[in-house]
């Protein structure tokens, strides 16, 4: 049994922390929040100074407290009661109860997994994940991923996560976002098997996958031929870390290489960093035209190109799906809006808010949508995606075809 804190000092210290997260998730600063007093806000303030008569209407703090006590008096197996992980549910509901998927409070754990996905390799099968209709979903599967290769698609909702070594087997209702992922990855050559639903299948299946190391490289090129004339693809495959860099690397290369036109392959991009969008859509666009705008709580705020792009004038198209999401279709509605580039594939996954990641003192992080965005025509692609100039489905039946790609390169003639 874990060693028992006092029901009043833990009281005590708990209050603090739910107090000063619910002062941080109302978008003041958390910096400025005590125990008693140092808070702006009116209603706060009240519940801080005398929570017994002036409470926040809805904030019973005591009835939290009440669930706490008898938890710890009245659970069967009281050596499994575990302070922290308590502590961190309390915040993870607290951040769930606003019905947003995406704005979780992230324990340390979980979070350092977060910012393994943008910045470095892990072992794992190889899924950005996302939701459909508040159900857990496959965004799109990382290429020659080992669910790349074990037949996981865009789209398909994940029912169901087993994995024997861990003693799991639980489903994914409810589940958020780090907690799927923190269930899937695992030790590398271990197994775990995901029950499927897809779209035009019947019935939900079970998929076994052996887990694996996962680098994810930000930016590739290829070069291809279409008519005579030598076309660059350039498949961008997140917004990360490395994205600029890696970017600007590929970019110097086609320059030097003197194509006629240019793929920008955004299939199944997850997304990312917001700022990567702007970069990237930078390459493209004359100085000085909107990419993005943010319209939040406080104020809007529109991103502007601020660079000199090296591909202003070449000839563009890009290719989108539906795991493209995020940054990538602020990229795409950023280039289609201005008319800068035919945009070729499906409907977009239709991801339109920004969220804001604020790192705490012990290593955790809340995770806040704090805007919706606009594409520079002022359209919210929230849950509608954006549609393609020229609509082509990738048939699955034809996997030596990529349909998508050879539309995109018939457009250069």
């Amino acid at each position: 049994m874990k060693a028992k804190l006092t029901y009043r000092i833990l009281r005590n210290f708990f209050l603090s922390i739910g107090v000063g997260l619910l002062f941080f998730a109302g978008g003041y600063n958390f910096a400025k929040v005590k125990y008693v007093g140092g808070s702006n806000s009116a209603t706060i303030r009240r519940f801080v100074e005398n929570p017994q008569t002036k409470m926040a209407e809805g904030a019973d703090f005591s009835k939290f407290w009440e669930v706490w006590q008898r938890l710890e008096e009245s659970f069967v197996e009281p050596e499994l009661i575990d302070y922290r992980e308590m502590t961190w549910g309390s915040m993870k509901g607290l951040a769930s109860s606003l019905g947003d998927p995406y704005t979780q409070y992230l324990p340390p754990a979980q979070n350092k997994t977060a910012n393994e996905d943008l910045n470095g390799s892990f072992y794992g099968v190889g899924i950005e994940l996302g939701y459909k209709d508040q159900t857990l979903a496959v965004i799109s599967p990382l290429k020659n991923s080992p669910a790349d290769l074990a037949g996981i698609k865009a789209g398909d909702l994940i029912l169901n996560i087993k994995d024997d070594k861990k003693g799991l087997d639980v489903e994914t209702r409810g589940m958020t976002l780090p907690e799927a992922v923190t269930n899937i990855r695992g030790e590398k050559g271990t197994e775990v098997v995901l029950t499927l639903y897809r779209e035009g299948i019947v019935e939900p299946f079970d998929t076994m996958i052996v887990r694996g190391e996962i680098v994810v490289p930000s930016v590739e090129v290829e070069y291809l031929s279409e008519s005579g004339k030598k076309i660059a693809r350039l498949s961008l495959h997140k917004f990360g870390g490395r994205t600029d860099k890696e970017w600007a690397e590929k970019v110097g290369e086609i320059l030097a290489n003197k194509v006629d036109g240019v793929i920008l392959d955004l299939r199944n991009n997850p997304g990312g960093y917001l700022d990567g969008a702007a970069y990237v859509s930078g390459e493209f666009l004359p100085f000085g035209e909107t990419v993005v705008e943010q319209r939040g709580r406080v104020g809007n705020e529109v991103k502007k190109v601020d660079r000199r792009g090296s591909l202003t004038t070449i000839p563009l198209v890009v290719l989108v799906n539906k795991g493209s999401a995020s940054a990538s279709e602020i990229t795409a509605g950023a280039l289609k809006d201005h008319g800068r580039a035919k945009i070729v594939g499906e409907t977009t996954f239709g991801k339109g808010t920004v969220q804001e990641v604020q790192d705490l003192s012990d290593g955790s992080s809340l995770h806040v949508t704090i805007a919706k965005w606009m594409t520079p025509n002022g359209n919210w692609i929230d849950k509608e995606g954006i549609k393609p100039d020229v609509e082509v489905q990738d048939d699955i039946k034809t996997e030596d075809v990529d349909e998508q790609l050879v539309k995109a390169l018939g457009l250069f003639n």
